[in-house]
């Protein structure tokens, strides 16, 4: 594993590009930024709030879901760490960037409500084959209270957005397995994986099941799914990468080299691949490494 880059504010959300950039955002930064092989990063766009995870859709645009922003604590160690709902919070949406062209970097807010009811902390989105995606809101904590999370499926033309399950508790990392038939969800504070059957664009079928429940104190956050359909799941405290069989085996975890409370999220090159990228956010590191086991093809790439 090796640092492609180092002082970023609190990457979050990777995405592998074709031409062998990586775009993350920047949560404390309030960016979407492109670094390149060599390490060198340019803003892509300005985003506000707290952009989270991120992903393209079919029309080549990055959807990204905005938290709405935090409030920050530097820690010993050089540790920076995501706190509570800040006093400058902006509420959470998902955003349109355009990637290419002569609007690149221009943003539209896509959606900001659901049937009323406003997003709270929008967190992590993955496409399905459909042209469709489903997104994760975290919701927000206060001094003394804090939302409760619900599961979303929307389009991304703003035609339409759907609560699917409500309640969550911190729903973060989403994500299919290879087929689109199974929906994945990864629940922070309790370190829960859950599993659906997916059988159509935005319907599930059934109850959820546990697939995986982390001892001790491991929260999660985001995730990818591999080639060989296993979760890899961020693993905070831990500070690892924790890769969980489809049949809800935890089979390894991965650590960074300089231990960070705030490993966050995955991402791969695709299925015929074993390039992986880690956002090590604490740290503010982007790593890159070879994985054991061939990456997924997203169902859509830039």
């Amino acid at each position: 594993m090796r640092a492609v880059t180092t002082g970023l504010r609190f990457p979050e959300g990777p995405i592998a590009l074709a031409n062998g950039d990586v775009l993350v955002v920047e949560i404390r930064r309030g960016t979407l930024t492109r670094v390149a092989p060599d390490g060198t990063t340019t803003v892509v766009a300005e985003l506000g709030g707290g952009p989270n995870g991120a992903a393209i859709g079919p029309d080549g645009a990055v959807y990204v879901c905005n938290n709405g922003g935090f409030a920050w604590h530097d820690r010993d160690g050089g540790i920076t760490a995501p706190g509570h709902q800040p006093p400058d919070y902006i509420g959470g949406r998902i955003q349109r960037v355009v990637l290419d062209g002569p609007h690149a970097g221009a943003v539209t807010d896509l959606y900001t409500a659901c049937d009323g009811r406003p997003l709270r902390g929008p967190n992590d989105i993955v496409f399905d084959a459909d042209g469709g995606f489903w997104f994760t809101d975290l919701g927000k904590k206060r001094e003394r209270d804090q939302d409760t999370g619900a599961l979303y499926y929307a389009r991304p033309d703003g035609s339409a957005v759907t609560e699917v399950v409500h309640p969550l508790v911190e729903p973060n990392g989403v994500g299919l397995s290879p087929d689109g038939s199974r929906l994945y969800v990864a629940e922070t504070g309790p370190g829960r994986l859950w599993a659906w059957d997916v059988v159509g664009p935005g319907r599930l079928d059934g109850p959820r099941r546990l697939l995986h429940g982390f001892e001790g104190h491991q929260p999660l956050d985001s995730l990818a799914v591999d080639g060989e359909g296993n979760v890899c799941v961020a693993t905070l405290v831990t500070g690892a990468i924790s890769v969980v069989a489809p049949d809800g085996t935890l089979r390894r975890q991965v650590p960074v080299p300089d231990p960070d409370p705030y490993v966050t999220n995955i991402c791969f090159a695709g299925a015929d691949s074993h390039s992986a990228w880690v956002t090590s956010s604490g740290r503010g590191v982007l790593y890159a490494l070879e994985w054991d086991t061939p990456g997924l093809d997203l169902a859509f790439r830039a």
